[in-house]
Order: structure tokens, then C-alpha cells, then sequence
């Protein structure tokens, strides 16, 4: 039986400024362990705003969102951010890097943060993360001191340190060039073939998604298409 890690039920969103309008309407799929998952559709299809939801940033919708079996409604939001930092990694656009900590430091603040462990532990851990990303050597620079495309797998590491349930990310290609979209694809790759991790993976980029397990295809707030296993 595949272990479902996420699932979205008749998710419904709307924005009401100025006027109320529908962004998304009746969405609903699940994420399994180890499912490495795209979401494509054009600018405006309501992708972004389906993943603040899933991610538990965005409480104002319809339906319900469950993360290990788990539903989302109804908690309140300390209980949401624990969540957040235990059970999602996120990788956006940008990286987000702060330039007064070391790499290292910098993969260790969201483990920091949880508590679970030691301070020496969450920094064996956060060395573990960045050789799994080939960057190892990076470690003591500032983000400031290494390439875009290293920036970019530093954030990867980070968002792995808590061992994630899911990952998500929100365009985590759109900033990098071919060379540096095929490191972090393969990463991903690797990350959810040898390591069973589940990604959902929002990408203007067509390439990417076509190799990904899962395509689901939006277009305005609903889904159109699934495609793969």
C-alpha cells in the first residue's frame, strides 16, 4: 500500500479584492511517498496559490488538506508552523540564503529552530544534506562567495535538514540557467528515486516536468490533465 504523504480534497480558494472571484475550484490529488510530482499550467492558473495552501501558509480556502494522514483545518497557526518546519522543505525561486551566515549555518537554522536535536548534531546533519548535494567543500563560505547554481543546492540542503515529508518547491529552475536546471532536476531525481522523497514541484518549465513521475496540468484554478503513474 503506497503511504500517502499529502492529499488535497475539493480544494476551493477564492480572493475577494476588489471583487470575489474563483482562483481555484474543487482540487484534488494525493502525494506518495517517494512521488517526485510537477504542476504546470500558465501564469495565473492559480498554481502558486495552490502550493501557500498545501503548505499550510494560506488557511482561507474550502475543502481540506491532509499531510500525513493528518488534517489541516482547524489548527491553529503555531501548530501549522510546526508542521511547516517538521514535515515540508521549501525551495523557491530565490534562494533566500542570508549572506551573514556560513553555508553550513545556513542549512542548520531551520534544524536549529525544530529543537529535535543537538546543535552538533544538526551540523553532522547539515554536512550529511550538502555532500549529498555535491557541495560539501562550500561549506564555511558565505552565500555571497559561491555560483547561483550552488546557492540554489545550498537551499535544497536546507529544506532537507528535518527530513521532510514532502518538498516543495515553487519554481526552483526559474532563476537558473540549462547547466544549473539539470544539477537541481537531478538532484531532485535522486533525491526521490534513491532516497524515496516526495516533491511537488511547481515549474513554468516543460522540459523539467515532462521527466518528473507526475504531471498535473492546471488551467483556470482546476486540473485539467494528470499524466504518469
Amino acid at each position: 500500500m503506497d503511504q500517502k504523504i499529502l492529499e488535497a480534497k475539493n480544494v476551493t480558494k477564492y480572493f475577494h479584492d476588489p471583487i470575489t472571484y474563483q482562483v481555484l475550484k474543487e482540487i484534488s490529488f494525493s502525494v506518495n511517498k517517494g512521488d517526485f510530482i510537477s504542476v504546470i499550467g500558465k501564469s495565473g492558473c492559480g498554481k502558486s496559490t495552490l502550493l501557500y495552501i498545501l503548505s499550510t501558509m494560506d488557511t482561507d480556502y474550502e475543502g481540506d488538506i491532509l499531510i500525513d494522514g493528518e488534517s489541516m483545518r482547524n489548527k491553529k497557526e503555531a501548530e501549522l508552523a510546526m508542521v511547516r518546519n517538521e514535515k515540508i522543505g521549501f525551495v523557491f525561486q530565490f534562494h533566500y540564503l542570508l549572506n551573514e551566515f556560513s553555508v553550513l549555518k545556513n542549512v542548520m537554522l531551520p534544524g536549529l529552530k525544530l529543537g529535535k536535536y543537538s546543535e552538533a548534531e544538526v551540523e553532522h546533519r547539515a554536512y550529511e544534506k550538502l555532500k549529498i548535494l555535491g557541495i560539501e567543500s562550500e561549506a564555511l563560505k558565505r552565500p555571497n562567495q559561491v555560483s547561483g547554481g550552488q546557492k540554489q543546492r545550498v537551499a535544497i540542503a536546507r529544506a532537507l535538514i528535518n527530513d521532510p515529508l514532502i518538498i516543495m518547491g515553487d519554481e526552483p529552475t526559474g532563476n537558473l540557467d540549462k547547466k544549473n536546471s539539470e544539477i537541481v532536476f537531478n538532484i531532485f531525481q535522486e533525491l526521490a528515486e534513491v532516497y524515496n522523497q516526495s516533491l511537488l514541484i511547481v515549474t513554468h518549465d516543460n522540459e523539467f516536468a515532462a521527466r518528473t513521475h507526475r504531471i498535473i496540468e492546471m488551467e483556470d484554478g482546476r486540473i485539467i490533465k494528470l499524466q504518469g503513474k
